[in-house]
This record gives C-alpha cells, sequence and structure tokens, in this order.
C-alpha cells in the first residue's frame, strides 16, 4: 500500500486519541484499529499494523507495572505461553478470512465490544483460590482472551481483568500485572505472524505507535482531573464512523 500524508493525518491523531481514551476509561483498541481502516489501510494491514502500535504502547506500561512489582511471574509465566498459542492461532485465523467477510465479522464484533467494554463493570474481588486452580483457570483465560486477540484485538486489557479477577479470583493488583503481562505477550506474537505474512505496514504502525504513547500520557493526567465519562462521546463518534464506512465499502 502507497502512504500518503493523508494516511498520516487520519492515523496520527486517531491513535493518539485511542492512547488517550485506553488511559483514561480503557478500550483504546476500539479507536485505534478504526484509524487504519478509515484511512483507507485494508483490514488485515489495519488489523496487523495495529497490533505494532499497540504493541509499543502495551510495552511501556508493562515495564512500568513490572517495576513497581505487580506482576507475579509465578502466577504469569504458564498465562504467557498459553497467549502464545492462542494469539498466534488467532492470527493465522484472521488471516485465512477473506477481507469481505471479516468486514462483515466486524460489523457484529464492533458494537458488541464497544457495548461490554463501556458498560464499565464493577470488578469485585472474590475469594483466592488454591494455586493449582488459579494456574488452570488464568491459563484458559489467556488461551481463550489470546485467540481473540490475535484475531480481532480491541478491549482485550479489559476482558482479561474482568475474567482474572471473576474466574480466577485474582485481586486487583495482580490481575491488572497479568492481564498486561499476557496483552504484551498476545500482541508480539500475533504481531510475528502478520510480519511473517508482510502484512505490517511498518513505518504507519510506529508513526501510531509513537503517538499512541504521548495520548496514553496525556490521558493519565486528564484522568486525575475530569474522569472517564468525558471520553465516551469520542468514542462512540469514533465507532459510528468505522461501522458507517464499513457498511458504505460492503454494499
Amino acid at each position: 500500500m502507497e502512504l500518503s500524508i493523508w494516511t498520516f493525518l487520519i492515523v496520527c491523531p486517531l491513535t493518539f486519541l485511542g492512547g488517550f481514551v485506553d488511559a483514561v476509561a480503557g478500550g483504546g483498541g476500539l479507536i485505534s484499529l478504526p484509524a487504519y481502516m478509515i484511512a483507507g489501510v485494508p483490514v488485515h494491514n489495519a488489523i496487523a499494523t495495529n497490533k505494532l502500535s499497540s504493541g509499543m504502547g502495551t510495552t511501556v506500561s508493562t515495564y512500568r507495572l513490572a517495576k513497581l512489582g505487580y506482576i507475579p511471574w509465578r502466577k504469569a509465566a504458564l498465562c504467557i505461553l498459553m497467549a502464545i498459542i492462542g494469539s498466534s492461532t488467532g492470527a493465522r485465523l484472521a488471516l485465512m478470512v477473506d477481507a469481505e467477510l471479516f468486514k462483515r465479522i466486524m460489523l457484529v464484533i464492533i458494537p458488541l465490544t464497544a457495548l461490554y467494554v463501556m458498560r464499565n463493570k464493577k470488578m469485585d474481588e472474590k475469594e483466592p483460590l488454591g494455586d493449582r486452580q488459579t494456574l488452570i483457570r488464568s491459563a484458559f483465560v489467556a488461551l481463550l482472551i489470546g485467540v481473540y486477540d490475535g484475531f480481532y484485538g480491541p478491549g482485550t486489557g479489559t476482558f482479561l481483568i474482568l475474567l482474572l479477577t471473576a474466574f480466577a479470583h485474582f485481586r486487583l493488583g495482580e490481575a491488572n500485572g497479568v492481564a498486561k503481562s499476557i496483552n504484551l505477550t498476545t500482541n508480539l506474537s500475533s504481531l510475528a505472524v502478520y510480519l511473517i505474512n508482510g502484512k505490517v505496514i511498518i513505518l504507519l504502525g510506529l508513526f501510531g505507535g509513537l503517538f499512541g504513547i504521548i495520548g496514553n500520557y496525556i490521558g493519565v493526567t486528564f484522568f486525575e482531573k475530569k474522569g472517564a465519562k468525558a471520553v465516551r462521546p469520542l468514542m462512540l463518534t469514533v465507532l459510528v464512523i468505522f461501522f458507517i464506512r464499513i457498511l458504505t465499502e460492503i454494499l
């Protein structure tokens, strides 16, 4: 695909917004992935390139959580292995799906994912399970969400935290840390599959990732002052534009 200045002018502000929203309310992938497709990037290339840009932001946040001691590596190790298997499988499945069929699938996935992520469910902590049950349940979560992230992706971090707390009974701090380690793994392993198959637009993804990181840092400051509710209209606006664009391409 030939890149123009307009491609960058569309992608960079929206990936900045995606990073901003992710820091404030979560679900930034619901903006960063549409950014590439609104700019005219083909669906498989959009998903692949978004893995590069979102992986850059996830690397930064995972490093910060690890440095603060929020990642229990003994519990996370098996999850990381299962995440590699799941996400690489999901990415291969995505490459097997025809682009037009993929767009129709996305017309269903996008509204459902957006609705689920934006409902802002309360994540109650439950009584911890035994070590074996915790490992088995968290590994299953990593495999399941790994497939989803490799195939599509937006909302992965939120889904992981919800399932790790509700199903594997992690404490919220540990769930956040393990979720980030899984999410980084799924980004990198699925990115490797897309790179091998030549689907990643590297220059565009690097710029998108840089703007996403900047948006993330600014979003943290905004969150402290305004909270999460102020960004909901922005997310809805981008999703509506994205939904309409896919509809017009299909019809």
